[in-house]
């Protein structure tokens, strides 16, 4: 499944739930709080911007925001938000694609770098970033967890939600750090429907190597952007890396 393919205009047009889910105000504001914190009064870049969830508001905070963007259907539903002059998008790969310029602060939310399904291409989205940032500037992630705790041996797949309309199931293939998210939606008829998406989870310390790759350091992580501390039981975090002045 290549991600262009996944991106389409269906899963488009259903992306944006306004108000609810992770476009709940107690999910974007403290996102957009540290964002417009972390840019520091220079310009922002947001990586695989879809359709504007998190950039649209941190622009409303009068930070400068421009975008990299690989689906052209999340683009159109952006644009329907903002237009070109307001938040300038380049079309292209977020680990090769490059925006004018160079920026204070490099984002990328929402668990979207394990979209890259290699590690070379997972090191080369860091070496991207590092490329746009001025020195000082950071480069956020925001990422869960691998959940293999809950992954018995020998049983391949997990539930990770089971709601009224709505299961969704987790498949992984350990040996190469890959899964695949099920989402079935269902009403009363006899019929579901299936959204599939891959991914390459990574672990902490192996986005740290990669940051170290491309001559990035360390400066936080924390289990949310509200700063909760990082722990054993984390089940995300948010890792703030600097490329050093």
């Amino acid at each position: 499944m290549r991600q262009e393919d996944i991106w389409d205009a269906e899963v488009a047009a259903e992306y944006d739930t306004p108000g609810t889910g992770m476009f709940a105000p107690e999910v974007v504001d403290p996102a957009v709080d540290r964002l417009a914190a972390l840019a520091a009064g220079g310009r922002a870049l947001e990586f695989a911007i879809g359709t504007g969830r998190i950039a649209v508001p941190l622009a409303a905070r009068g930070v400068p925001v421009s975008g990299i963007e690989l689906s052209r259907p999340m683009l159109e539903r952006l644009r329907a938000k903002a237009d070109e002059a307001a938040i300038p998008v380049v079309v292209g790969d977020m680990a090769s694609a490059t925006a004018p310029g160079e920026y204070t602060l490099v984002y990328l939310v929402f668990n979207t770098i394990s979209n890259l399904l290699t590690q070379a291409e997972q090191v080369a989205c860091f070496r991207n970033a590092a490329r746009h940032l001025t020195p000082g500037g950071r480069f956020v992630i925001e990422l869960e967890v691998p959940d293999l705790r809950r992954l018995p041996p020998g049983q391949p797949a997990v539930v990770f939600a089971a709601e009224p309309g709505y299961l969704g199931l987790d498949t992984f293939d350990v040996v190469n750090q890959h899964l695949v998210s099920h989402h079935f939606r269902f009403d009363e008829s006899r019929r579901a429907r299936l959204i599939r998406s891959p991914h390459r989870y990574i672990w902490p310390a192996e986005m740290d190597l990669m940051a170290q790759l491309a001559g990035l350091e360390l400066e936080s992580r924390h289990a949310d952007w509200a700063g909760t501390p990082f722990t054993g039981e984390s089940r995300s975090h948010v890792c703030v890396y600097r490329r050093p002045a």
